[in-house]
Formats: C-alpha cells, structure tokens, sequence
C-alpha cells in the first residue's frame, strides 16, 4: 500500500513499504501548512526547484534526517554547500531504490533562491515516482506543455499532482488539458490558495476534470491523506 499526504501548497509525504519520501517541504511561513508529525522521517527528499515556497525547509530537514535532497545539478550542489546531503540529477535521468525509482522530468518555469540575490539554481524539473507498484507525477510549478502527453508515456500514471493556481503555474483550464495529456487515474490539485493571487475553487476544477475526463479528482485539505 502506498499512501500520499499532503502539507498544503505543493508538499506531499509519499509512504510507502521501504520509502519515506518528502517532495518539496515549505513549512516555516506557510501559515496553511500541516505539520509535519513528530515521529515523521523522510529517507529521502524531492525538490522541484529553487523557489522558497518548494526548496522551503529542505535543507534543515535534509541535516535533521541525515537524508539526500535529490535535484538538478545546481540546486543539489546549492544544497551541498550549505551542508545537506544531496544527489545530482537532470531531466531524463532515472535513479533505482529499494522501493523502485525516480525520474526527473521537464517542468516549464524558473529557478532561483534569494529575495534579492537571485542565486541560480538550474532548470526546474518535476518527478516521475513508482513506489509500490504505483506511479505518482510530481508537476513542480509548471505550465502547460504537450510533452506531458510524453510523460504520461513513460508509465501509467495512478496520481497526478498538479497546480491550478494560475499566475505563476497553469490555471485549471490548462491543468484539465493537462489530464487529457497524461491521463491519469487520479488528479489531486495543489499550488493554489496559498495567497490572494492564486485563490481558486479546487471543487470546481473536480467538476471539470470529473465532467470531462476518465480521471478521478480528490481535494485534499492540508494534513490530508489518500491511499493508493
């Protein structure tokens, strides 16, 4: 069984038989959060890109867990330098585990750390991960791309994470086109109603992914779970 929780914004925990696994863990400012709970160890840890709502609290949970931040070169060797433990992928790149294996794949945004600095930090990516015998996508912040039609390709996708805020990834209609391109069983969406500018109805975007695709859609609260 693998079970998927999500924190709010885009973090989720994915737990699964052999895997702990913490994708984008913006906690400290998010005052929509769900913490994380006390006896909760991550084994490893995904991140999208560099912004402070994604890279969020990675690098302090990366030293407290002693678990590797996996990410694009410059965001994992980024990490590296401020003393977490990481791995260094890019798009295309798979890396096996004990619980199966993730795959980097393209997302369409920007990355960077800083409010001033503006630190590079590589292309943004989204994440292909089977645990389980389940396959779960991992948008990032992105917008729409028909390559996703590729990713949705690559394996049967049982879960598909994706942001409807709009602004600064896609809003619900592209994110529907979205869910004819990878067809997935199930669309959870995230990336909205953290702030004013990306308020919007997640039952509403159920209503048109549920009205126009074979696809599920399940909005979560923060602190919420769903088995697969």
């Amino acid at each position: 069984m693998v079970k998927l929780t999500y924190f709010g914004h885009a973090a989720f925990a994915i737990i699964g038989d052999n895997a702990s696994i913490l994708i984008d863990p913006w906690f400290k400012g998010n005052t929509l959060a769900a913490p994380l709970p006390d006896d909760f160890k991550a084994d490893l840890i995904l991140v999208t890109h560099g912004h402070y709502d994604h890279l969020g609290d990675a690098i302090e949970l990366s030293q407290k867990f002693g678990s590797p931040i996996l990410a694009v070169s410059e965001l994992a060797r980024y990490c590296l330098g401020l003393g977490a433990k990481a791995m260094v992928g890019h798009f295309g790149g798979t890396f096996k585990f004990d619980f199966g294996w993730v795959k980097f794949v393209p997302a369409w945004h920007s990355s960077s750390v800083g409010q001033k600095e503006f630190i590079y930090t590589g292309n943004p990516c989204g994440f292909l991960v089977h645990c389980g015998e389940k396959t779960i996508y991992h948008a990032g912040d992105t917008c729409l791309f028909s390559d996703m039609k590729l990713i949705g390709e690559t394996a049967p996708i049982d879960v598909a994470l994706l942001p409807i805020g709009d602004r600064v990834t896609m809003g619900m209609e592209d994110a529907l086109r979205a869910v004819k391109l990878l067809q997935p069983k199930v669309v959870i969406p995230m990336h909205y109603n953290t702030w004013e500018a990306i308020n919007q109805d997640p039952y509403k975007f159920k209503l048109m992914v549920e009205g126009d695709t074979p696809a599920k859609c399940i909005v979560l609260d923060p602190g919420q779970g769903h088995e697969l």
